[in-house]
């Protein structure tokens, strides 16, 4: 691939694209269902775009758009997110605790997930969730595209919360009759969807929906990367869905339909290092358990420390480098914008390195030895 000028970012920059933990701001009143028993106490997260909340309400942490939203649901023990529909994609990450995924016309259909599992729901079904656990639980989730369109949840919880006057405008914002906000006329709003539509909603089976789960005891983890033979490398991937920043030739995703975005598991052994490579799209981290220290910049003269629970983001044609932080192992979750396969550019001190140490990247961007590689040209 053609090499371009890459961008550098000043520490200030770096350091706007940081989103911690406590920078994440809750909002309760983002859907239909916040007045609900049983569901008046979950939080809903906007951390990268505004994602599907219907609330002006809604705090974004960082609203540039990305070609994909990442937000995240919070909740005590025993509290739901009800029964609605995604027009883009919709994929759940459990950080933290046990909770039950229900999908179908009327949730007949049942997952039960534990940390580290991730589920991708197919668009333009009913699914909803619940902290079945014993403490609170942390779900992050991707969405798919910079507009998402907003959700449209199941006819029975609009009845429901008509009920407690609430309402949903024809553009996707709440509207609450007992705060003051005007009772809305005929035709201002978001209907119940009609039985006969309720009806033809299709049907996912357990079985198919298996193919679009990725557990953590299903992770395939392999060495990923160019410097993978270098001193204090060695960085293994696990793909999640759709075609990353992987360079083994051996990965392959379980989930592949089109979402917007890529998705995979980077761990690193204490001491370990991703050396420094640059990407042309953007790039999310969300660190499960570890830390990391960021470096940017070709000096590498710019660096952030990221800790479990955190976002950054990774503006396009940044030279970046991961190291792992502290005496254990680090788990980060890779977000990649677009559905094409990534192309990593490893730096050329890189490259020559590790034909030194007998790699090379064949032309199909994957690790090969290096003795068996031609030096191919063509004509013209």
């Amino acid at each position: 691939m053609t090499e371009s000028a890459t961008l550098e970012l000043t520490q200030k920059q770096a350091d706007a694209r940081h989103v911690k933990r406590s920078d994440y701001a809750s909002c309760t009143v983002a859907f239909i269902d916040c007045k609900k028993p049983g569901s008046h106490l979950k939080e809903n997260y906007s951390i990268i775009g505004p994602g599907v909340s219907s609330s002006n309400d809604q705090v974004v942490n960082l609203p540039e758009p990305h070609g994909f939203n990442v937000g995240a649901a919070a909740m005590p023990s025993g509290i739901t997110n009800n029964l609605h529909i995604h027009f883009t994609a919709e994929v759940f990450v459990v950080q933290k605790g046990s909770w039950t995924f229900r999908w179908g016309a009327h949730g007949e259909h049942s997952f039960e997930a534990s940390e580290g599992d991730v589920l991708s729901v197919p668009t333009w079904i009913f699914r909803g969730f619940t902290n079945t656990g014993t403490d609170d639980g942390w779900i992050f989730t991707m969405l798919g595209g910079d507009n998402t369109g907003g959700v449209v949840f199941h006819p029975d919880i609009m009845i429901e919360a008509a009920e407690y006057g609430l309402f949903i405008s024809k553009n996707n914002t709440l509207i609450d009759t007992s705060k003051g906000d005007p009772v809305p006329a005929e035709g201002e709003t978001i209907p119940p969807m009609p039985a006969e539509d309720l009806a033809a909603i299709r049907d996912i089976s357990p079985s198919e929906m298996t193919k679009r789960i990725v557990a953590e005891s299903d992770r395939d983890f392999r060495p990923a990367f160019i410097d993978a033979g270098l001193p204090n490398c060695g960085a293994e991937i696990a793909p999640i869905l759709g075609y990353g920043i992987s360079q083994n030739r051996d990965h392959n995703p379980r989930i592949t339909n089109p979402h917007t975005f890529s998705m995979e598991w980077l761990k690193m052994q204490a001491g370990q290092t991703v050396s420094p490579f640059v990407l042309d799209e953007k790039m999310v981290l969300i660190i499960r358990y570890g830390s990391v220290r960021l470096y940017l910049n070709e000096g590498s003269d710019v660096s952030v420390d990221l800790n479990a629970w955190e976002t950054y983001s990774i503006p396009a044609g940044v030279v970046r480098r991961f190291q792992c932080l502290g005496d254990d192992a680090v788990e980060v979750l890779i977000v990649v914008s677009g559905d094409h396969r990534k192309w990593p550019r490893f730096r050329p001190e890189v490259l020559d390195a590790a034909w030194k140490d007998g790699k090379a990247l064949d032309a199909g961007g994957f690790v090969a030895k290096a003795s068996l590689l031609p030096n191919y040209g063509w004509a013209g």
